[in-house]
């Protein structure tokens, strides 16, 4: 009998940390640390990115657990560009002191850089349903809290006896790439925030948002750049109806031109919206969800379908944590959990586009468990995730119903006896 060989990952000279870091740019951390005026001498920065990055790989819980690592494969950390194992001491003041803006450059000066590499990695995909025919660029705003120990209060007092950091994004839904974000306490209302996130935004651009970012004052600004926008509709809003349409599709109860009927309203916001309710599924249950929207043209079942687009943010947002190090923090100063939040937005972006590269099909989770599982193995990542990401699942046993007898007795089974 021919023993069968199972195919295994081409072996190589670097470690799969060294393949991950190798995409940012040579030299760059450093070039913005000295730029920020941050001592390097001692610990470089390109030291310091590595040894968070492999904390947010490996899910460190400590700065003893990422030193120590460090420490005990010093020679592969060596090879990633010269990178030195940190002192426990040194890796929390560098921490502490260091600008985070450094860390902010650093991931977008990354982004452009993986899009020069690979134009197609940030090339929208084409959506499905009733959003294909928009040919046009959509948006997704929202934060997502990060809870922190108590000992951060001082700076991120979030409730009397709570902590919390956030980070407000702007996501591109074509791409599922973030195209604007601000890390900071949580002490901020998202729509505070709203202004911020959509400086970006050009004529014909779509937003998506929920109900937190409902400010009529910033509704009508991104009207008068030609931005449309569709948003739930808050509880507390009065309308005065001006026109019905009839003759609406299925699960959509009521197209409206509505305008603002409260004064102080009417004056924020003084043109007319479109609002429209419809019946949405959500988690496999449907749901009655009321939405304004700025354009008149599109199909009721268009601004739908556009909402629903919105929730690519909350899975960008449950991707994030459920594979990185966003839940225990190794520092606890503002500084320190800014440079955290953005080296893991980081490491998911070169996750993201080691998995465009590779071609993975299977989740996000399973490849950020097999590169966490190989992180110091010198084998070939692009070749082990090809190799990987295509198996099937397990196969399925046939069940064929067969008559409990003897074949041979068949016949006289299917007459009585005695």
């Amino acid at each position: 009998m021919k023993k069968t060989t199972i195919p295994r990952p081409a072996k190589t000279s670097y470690s799969v940390l060294k393949q991950i870091v190798q995409w940012i740019p040579p030299g760059l951390p450093d070039r913005l640390a000295r730029e920020a005026g941050a001592d390097i001498r001692k610990f470089s920065c390109t030291s310091h990115v590595a040894a968070l990055l492999y904390g947010q790989l490996n899910r460190s819980a400590s700065l003893n657990e990422i030193c120590d690592a460090a420490r005990l494969h010093e020679p592969e950390l060596n090879r990633i560009r010269g990178a030195t194992a940190p002192k426990r001491n040194t890796f929390s003041n560098a921490n502490r002191t260091r600008d985070p803006v450094i860390a902010e450059q650093l991931y977008w000066k990354t982004f452009e850089h993986l899009q020069a590499v690979c134009p197609d990695f940030t090339r929208a995909r084409s959506h499905r349903g009733f959003i294909r025919r928009i040919k046009r660029d959509i948006f997704a705003i929202d934060s997502t809290t990060l809870q922190l120990s108590l000992n951060c209060i001082d700076w991120a007092r979030h409730r009397r006896k709570k902590a919390a950091a956030k980070t407000h994004l702007r996501l591109d839904v074509g791409n599922r790439l973030p195209a604007f974000a601000v890390v900071e306490d949580a002490a901020h209302h998202d729509s505070k925030r709203a202004q911020a996130l959509c400086e970006g935004l050009k004529d014909g651009d779509v937003l998506l948002a929920d109900r937190a970012y409902v400010d009529l004052a910033f509704l009508h600004g991104l009207s008068g750049r030609g931005i449309f926008f569709v948003l739930r509709e808050k509880e507390n809003m009065v309308f005065k109806a001006i026109k019905r349409r009839v003759d609406l599709p299925a699960r959509i109860l009521a197209d409206e031109t509505v305008q603002m009927s409260r004064k102080g309203s009417a004056e924020k916001y003084p043109a007319t919206l479109r609002r429209i309710t419809a019946i949405v599924e959500v988690d496999g249950r449907d749901r009655e969800m009321t939405f304004i929207t700025n354009n008149f043209d599109w199909s009721p079942r268009t601004i739908a379908e556009l909402y629903r687009a919105r929730w690519a943010i909350e899975t960008f947002f449950k991707e994030l944590k459920q594979t990185l190090q966003l839940a225990d923090f190794v520092g606890y100063n503002e500084k320190a959990v800014q440079w955290q939040v953005w080296i893991g937005l980081l490491a998911h972006l070169l996750l993201r586009f080691i998995k465009h590269v590779a071609k993975w099909t299977l989740s996000f989770s399973r490849l950020v468990g097999t590169v966490r599982a190989a992180i110091w193995m010198k084998i070939d990542l692009l070749g082990a995730l090809r190799l990987y990401g295509t198996a099937g699942g397990p196969p399925r046993r046939v069940i064929v119903e067969k008559q409990l007898c003897f074949q041979g007795f068949k016949h006289f089974a299917a007459h009585p006896v005695g």
